[in-house]
């Protein structure tokens, strides 16, 4: 499909690298393409050390920062929120706290398009599954009519083909989402000319990715992210 039929798009997020993931083919088609792309990310994932000696947990945060924006600056990004709750704590944020802000986003974006995590929150995450929950609430009560709301997902086939990668376990423990390819509303197989800017947006956040990266090889972790698939949610 033409990504321009989706207008503007707006990503709900709980940690910097879930929108890089997730839907970076998507931002970065869009951005080329001239339409507005603004990322919200709910925390600055100073709880996700992957090695605590060459990044101890009480700079974290500030490397993080460093490390998405020069992800979005890759993908042509230039709107970017943070809602800075703490990481690993969103479940504990006062709901309408929570829910003011990313109403009071939607109404200014006015998105035609919002992505986020299903209820599911792909890898089980709490903090996702709360950011899920807090973004469907804001676009059923700010979201313009004809919005829509899609949820992130994965497919049947993606977690056959790489389930066997001690690396796709340690990234989704129990498993994925396996919905099926058919039954998904946007599918987007990314080209190599997109594919180089989502895995050079990838490995701009050097602290999450590098593990994944060297357990799979490069060639391997490329057809990993390759695919990006989400289900409809929700119409304003």
């Amino acid at each position: 499909m033409d990504v321009r039929s989706l207008g503007t798009i707006l990503g709900v997020w709980a940690h910097p690298d879930d929108e890089a993931y997730l839907s970076a083919g998507v931002m970065a088609m869009a951005a080329r393409a001239g339409s507005r792309v603004v990322c919200v990310t709910a925390t600055r994932g100073e709880l996700g050390a992957t090695d605590l000696d060459q990044w101890p947990l009480e700079t974290l945060a500030d490397v993080r920062t460093v490390e998405m924006a020069a992800s979005l600056d890759i993908l042509g990004v230039r709107e970017h929120h943070w809602l800075d709750y703490p990481d690993g704590a969103c479940v504990h944020i006062p709901e309408g706290d929570a829910l003011g802000r990313l109403v009071e986003l939607i109404s200014g974006v006015q998105p035609d398009t919002v992505v986020t995590f299903g209820p599911d929150g792909m890898t089980g995450h709490l903090d996702h599954q709360t950011v899920s929950d807090w973004t469907t609430k804001a676009f059923l009560e700010a979201a313009e009519p004809g919005a829509r709301l899609y949820y992130a997902t994965k497919t049947a086939e993606f977690d056959d083909r790489f389930m066997s990668l001690p690396a796709h376990r340690m990234a989704f423990g129990e498993g994925p989402p396996r919905t099926a390819e058919a039954e998904t509303d946007l599918a987007f197989r990314l080209t190599d000319e997109i594919l180089d800017l989502k895995v050079g947006a990838l490995r701009a956040q050097v602290s999450q990715v590098t593990f994944l990266r060297d357990e799979m090889g490069a060639d391997v972790y490329r057809e990993w992210v390759r695919d990006e698939w989400f289900c409809l949610a929700a119409t304003a």
